[in-house]
């Protein structure tokens, strides 16, 4: 049985009312959880400060352990602790230096257009040093 007119529309309209109550209830669980998980390992004696991925599923991490900071490779089924670190040599990135997820999205839609050029598909900003190749032979 197919619905037209007025019925279609109030399922089609009580359809999208549903699927937006349900999006707003899993962002604020969703919130909420990383609200919790982060309190649960906040506080805590152990903490990865950094990580490098130097092959795929290999990684070296540094980690303060209490007053103690050390580097340690993680594969995957095996954990070895390379070294101990003097914290004179750890250097600490501040994370408030960064720029904010917001300032680079409005940096890149603010990003001006390159001017298009319909004589010169080869066209270069003002400035820029060509090695001559890419102009015209006469």
């Amino acid at each position: 049985m197919l619905l037209t007119g007025m019925d279609g529309y109030a399922q089609l309209i009580t359809m999208l009312v549903i699927f937006v109550v349900v999006l707003a209830i899993a962002a604020v669980v969703t919130k909420y959880i990383a609200r919790y998980q982060k309190s649960q390992g906040s506080g805590s004696n152990v903490e990865v400060l950094e990580t490098a991925q130097i092959a795929m599923g290999k990684y070296i991490l540094l980690v303060r352990l209490g007053e103690t900071y050390a580097a340690i490779a993680v594969c995957k089924d095996t954990v070895t602790m390379l070294c101990q670190i003097p914290e004179e040599q750890i250097v600490k990135k501040d994370m408030a230096q960064g720029k904010k997820f917001r300032e680079l999205l409005n940096g890149a839609l603010r990003r001006e257009q390159i001017p298009q050029h319909k004589e010169d598909a080869l066209w270069k900003p003002e400035g820029e040093q060509t090695d001559g190749f890419d102009q015209e032979q006469q």
